[in-house]
């Protein structure tokens, strides 16, 4: 498995399972320091047809394009199709955001041969890695 910073260098995009047009949100917070910081983001939300400039699509196998990184802001139970849906497109990574922990999508998404970070925030460790 390569390592956070290894993930985060080699990462150009990401497909952000659960961003919210609310700004007050930490999905549209994380997403938008992201997109700022260089990444492209594609938003999976079923509820909305845009946010942040970008397209959104109503699930992961709906986007027409490679994705690096699928960034999950879901509740921990309905993580397991993400996974299945991560791995059916060739993504490289499965994250996993704070507090979002589900071993058997991670067993799911490492099978598949993804990198798996679970409970940790993709804002976080990027600005981490910039001090």
């Amino acid at each position: 498995m390569r390592t956070i910073a290894q993930i985060l260098q080699e990462t150009r995009t990401i497909a952000v399972v659960g961003l919210s047009p609310r700004p007050e949100r930490d999905s549209h917070d994380v997403a938008q320091y992201l997109q700022r910081q260089g990444y492209r983001i594609i938003p999976v939300n079923p509820n909305i047809d845009a946010v942040l400039g970008e397209r959104a699509y109503p699930d992961l196998l709906s986007i027409p394009e490679p994705i690096d990184m699928v960034d999950v802001f879901r509740r921990s139970e309905e993580v397991e199709p993400i996974a299945e849906q991560a791995v059916a497109i060739g993504a490289k990574v499965l994250w996993l955001q704070l507090d979002v922990i589900n071993e058997a999508a991670a067993a799911i998404a490492t099978a598949g041969g993804l990198d798996v970070v679970m409970d940790r925030c993709t804002l976080r460790e990027h600005q981490r890695l910039q001090e």
